[in-house]
């Protein structure tokens, strides 16, 4: 019934000066969640931009709970990778937060789908190049957070993932001073 009287009222907004504070894009998805029958009071607001809107209409035509992440705080990337997690059904709590970037999300949403300990890497610390490079070391069964903290980059961390993945002694490489080039030298020569 509160749906209903909501959108009722939406309906006639629309047809008065209200809509206006709203660009073409938004009223679009304004329109299409009335079309869809959703409750649109939930986005409809001119403190969400047009993509937040759309995320927050994609979510409750998938009959999520939106409200986890229908905060202007979030961007629409953040919503997105937040909507995607509640539709897998995983633990959106571990990453529904606003220190990690959208990328960050992804890595840590990617790592529950594979049923990894996302603990190990979801740290506001680790940008989202070197959360792949763990996410996809702890898939494989290894772990190179000792190699993150050491400060190794992205691309040296790839080599150290891939040597371990190989089992090669890395720490004959994983030094932060090589370069990612001497490191892969260095890996190929013993993997043979």
């Amino acid at each position: 019934m509160n749906k209903i009287y909501n959108n009722l009222i939406i309906e006639n907004l629309i047809k008065t000066d209200w809509i206006n504070q709203f660009n073409k894009n938004q009223k679009e998805e304004i329109l299409d969640g009335i079309e869809a029958n959703l409750d649109i009071s939930v986005y409809a607001k001119p403190e969400f931009n047009e993509s937040q809107m759309f995320e927050i209409r994609k979510g409750l035509e998938d009959n999520l709970d939106v409200s986890i992440y229908a905060k202007t705080e979030f961007s629409a990337n953040q919503m997105r990778q937040i909507r995607l997690g509640l539709w897998n059904d995983i633990d959106i709590s571990i990453y529904a937060n606003k220190k990690f970037s959208h990328n960050q999300m992804q890595q840590i949403k990617l790592g529950l789908l594979n049923k990894i300990d996302v603990s190990i890497y979801a740290k506001e610390n680790y940008n989202s190049n070197q959360m792949n490079q763990m996410k996809l070391a702890l898939i494989n069964g290894d772990n190179i957070v000792e190699y993150v903290d050491k400060g190794l980059n992205e691309k040296q961390l790839e080599q150290v993932r891939l040597g371990l993945k190989e089992k090669i002694d890395v720490s004959i490489y994983a030094k932060k001073e090589y370069s990612v080039e001497k490191m892969e030298e260095i890996r190929i020569k013993m993997k043979k």
